[in-house]
């Protein structure tokens, strides 16, 4: 009886959690390279390696030492909503956001777009702005360098290599605890916040 005392308040704390996988997927997304770096990635490792390895943008407090990373599709509208819960956050926390493709054939174009444009903060705004509202994102070219491409594909290949199954992914240092804090799945920004241990926005 004990354990079914436990795993309710666990299982009703998971339904809280909304992600897309990819079993969400409606198209072959740009595959993940298979190079020697495959890997697993421990928890205590996952931010020096998501550092060093992952490519994508910064938003919110920049000059903070302490960094945030969101691997995220652009196509998952659970990353759009989690993008519009950490807006409140900007002023205390450095958000790096690093865009993978497991969703669909837009996945790549459109994370390239975002992560190339001369003011990311203000594309990723109006392309999750329009994932919401059914118009399908920001348009982009398929015709993607080569470079940016292959960026994407590391953080794709970062992303299995966490152990994710479903974006948003979210890795960071508990700040109360000093921590490596993981999760999937998006939520609101007073859950957010106290997720990563910086109380109430």
């Amino acid at each position: 009886m004990k354990l079914r005392h436990v795993a309710l308040p666990l299982l009703a704390s998971l339904a809280l959690l909304s992600a897309c996988s990819k079993e969400d997927a409606s198209a072959p997304a740009a595959r993940a390279p298979t190079a020697t770096a495959n890997a697993p990635i421990a928890a205590a490792q996952a931010l020096d390696v998501l550092a060093a390895q992952g490519k994508g943008f910064a938003a919110g407090k920049i000059l903070s030492a302490n960094a945030v990373y969101v691997l995220f599709d652009p196509q998952c509208p659970h990353c759009a909503r989690l993008w519009e819960a950490s807006m409140p956050l900007h002023g205390s926390v450095k958000f790096i956001w690093l865009p993978v493709a497991i969703m669909n054939a837009k996945s790549a174009p459109q994370g390239a777009a975002i992560m190339t444009s001369t003011n990311p903060v203000q594309a990723m705004t109006a392309h999750e702005t329009s994932l919401l509202t059914g118009n399908g994102g920001t348009a982009a070219s398929a015709d993607i360098a080569p470079d940016v491409l292959a960026a994407i594909k590391t953080n794709t290949a970062l992303l299995e290599r966490l152990g994710a199954t479903s974006v948003p992914y979210i890795v960071a240092r508990h700040q109360r605890s000093n921590e490596v804090v993981m999760q999937a799945g998006a939520n609101d920004t007073q859950a957010l916040a106290s997720f990563l241990g910086i109380g109430q926005p």
